[in-house]
């Protein structure tokens, strides 16, 4: 019915109708996680498509924990992180050289 394996290593998300309740299915080597929410005032609010409410979509585990603490997904702007990557090398006399990757 779902057309997706849940046994694939994604967690997968099922709202209730009125959107105040969430449950989450995760398979771990020899069973299932359920975890389940329930909020108290107001809805989890994720940001569908018109005419794709009971379709499947992706978000990541950043978007995830948002949603799961009430953030409103609609309304999130992400900023670009000004930091430089940076690779550390181990040089032949055991010593670390850091430096910025562009």
């Amino acid at each position: 019915m779902l057309r997706l394996d849940p046994m694939s290593g994604h967690v997968l998300v099922f709202f209730n109708k009125r959107h105040d309740r969430i449950k989450l299915l995760y398979w771990e080597r020899n069973g299932f996680w359920l975890g389940y929410k329930r909020l108290e005032r107001g809805t989890f609010q994720l940001s569908f498509e018109e005419g794709c409410r009971d379709a499947a979509i992706e978000i990541d585990v950043r978007q995830l924990q948002l949603l799961l603490g009430g953030i409103d997904l609609r309304k999130v702007k992400y900023r670009r992180h000004h930091g430089s990557p940076l690779r550390i090398d181990m040089q032949r006399d055991g010593r670390r050289r850091t430096t910025a990757v562009s």
